[in-house]
Order: C-alpha cells, then structure tokens, then sequence
C-alpha cells in the first residue's frame, strides 16, 4: 500500500498523535483530510502544510458532524483525484472516575457515555461512514488493496488503572473488534490494524499531575520516558504500508506494563 497519492482520513488530526500522522501522510506524498472540533489548530496546520491537507470541523460524538465532514472530504476527493487510501481514527478523550469513590458514589452514566462515545462509539461511526467510499476504490497491486483503518486503542485496554474503568472499558473494546473488523473487510481488501500506545506526549498526557507522570515514568523499562508523537506515527506509515501486518493489536509501550496504583 502506497501513501503517495492517495487520501487519508484523520480524526483529531488537529493535535498529538493524529497531528503527527498528518504531517507523514502528507511528507509521504498523500492528502490527509484532518477532523477536529479546534478549528484554531486545524486551520495552522493546513497553512502549514498547504494543499495535501484540508481542515473539516468535526465532532466524532455526533454523527451528523461526521457525515458533514465525510461529504466535504468525499467532495475533496473528486477535485484531488487522490482516492481514498484509509482511515485513521485518532480522536480520544480520558476522564477519569472511580466505579465507587470513597463516598460511596457510582461512577456516572454521564461520565461513561462521554468517554465511550468518542472513544469508541466516534471510531466506530467514522470507520462505518468512510467506509463504502473506501470500498469503492479500484484495487490496487497484486493483492488487490483497496486501503488499511488504522485505530487507536491504549495500554490501558489491558492493564487499566484505578479510575479508568470507562476508558479501559473504551479501549479494550476497539483492540477487541480489530480481528472480526478485519475479518469483515478482508473480502474489500480493506485491512485493519490496531495501535495501543503507552504514555506518549499529548494533550490528553500533558492534562496529568507532575506527581502521576512521576509515577508512570517508573513503571518503564526502555526508554524511560513517554513516547514522541513521531514514533507513534511511524508505526503507523508501517501498518499502512506492509500489507502483512492485518488483524492484529500492536503495544507501542516501550515493555511499560501500567502498575495498579500510582
């Protein structure tokens, strides 16, 4: 799968890891259709990166936001000639909350359904709308590749921490689906990788205390630091590109394995 000259469909490209993932899609030769709700940085990074990247607002909570987006950047598409080559689902959010705090209160639907439905109900809709434009591509090499989804699940879908219930319980769900996904889709030839980092730098990390970075840091092995976002966006050039990787959660962890308590 080539990265040059086709279109990839990145929501929270405005920031962190999606940002990231933009800046070599476009290096590499592709469009990214960046979707974000920060028109602010949006808006920057198109000017930065000129005609390979085009800004749609977009709240992946809200499904008929995605459509929008997914209208205007099938309408870009058309104009480019740049067909569509995958979809990386990058938008996330993290609040944590106790399932019973020490007051004895339950953790609140409000708060559950906040986390979930962008995590993964945001990926689920994004992935399912671009969809049959995706499969609508001629095929391409000798196995007949139409495009790759690549999708963000977490450490924390495995080893999730005190007041990340919701979040784990979020993650863990998109690591869950990528094999059936990929089985879904194998007879597009769509393949479907799934990513889960540990403590990188982004807007969700820098929200965290000294005092629970500190802590973090001393569960990793090597390096002992949180990763960059442009590592992060390596793996994922490497999963659009060898047509091997399919069907599989790949931990970008550095052997991090998260302790129970901070």
């Amino acid at each position: 799968m080539k990265i040059d000259g086709r279109t990839f469909v990145v929501s929270g490209g405005a920031s962190g890891l999606g940002r990231a993932c933009v800046l070599d899609i476009c290096k590499s030769g592709g469009n990214a259709a960046i979707l974000d709700m920060n028109e602010e940085l949006g808006n920057a990074l198109v000017k930065q990166l000129g005609a390979s990247a085009r800004f749609f607002v977009c709240d992946v909570a809200d499904t008929n936001s995605i459509a929008a987006a997914v209208k205007s950047t099938v309408d870009w598409v058309c104009q480019t000639g740049k067909p569509f080559g995958g979809i990386i689902p990058a938008a996330g959010v993290g609040r944590p909350g106790l399932i019973l705090d020490r007051n004895s209160r339950p953790l609140s639907l409000e708060s559950l359904d906040f986390v979930v439905n962008i995590n993964l109900r945001g990926t689920v809709d994004l992935v399912r709308q671009v969809l049959p434009h995706l499969a609508s591509t001629a095929p391409d090499g000798l196995d007949g590749e139409r495009g790759v989804i690549v999708m963000v699940a977490s450490a924390a879908a495995f080893e999730g921490q005190m007041g990340q219930v919701a979040y784990a319980a979020s993650k863990g769900a998109v690591a869950s689906m990528t094999l059936p996904m990929a089985r879904d889709l194998s007879r597009f030839g769509i393949r479907v990788v799934t990513i889960a980092p540990s403590m990188f730098d982004s807007a969700m990390t820098a929200a965290m205390s000294d005092k629970v970075k500190t802590s973090l840091k001393k569960a990793m092995e090597f390096p002992a630091r949180a990763g960059k976002p442009e590592e992060f966006s390596s793996l994922v050039k490497q999963a659009i590109e060898n047509v091997m990787l399919n069907g599989v959660v790949i931990r970008l962890d550095g052997a991090t394995r998260m302790p129970s308590k901070l």
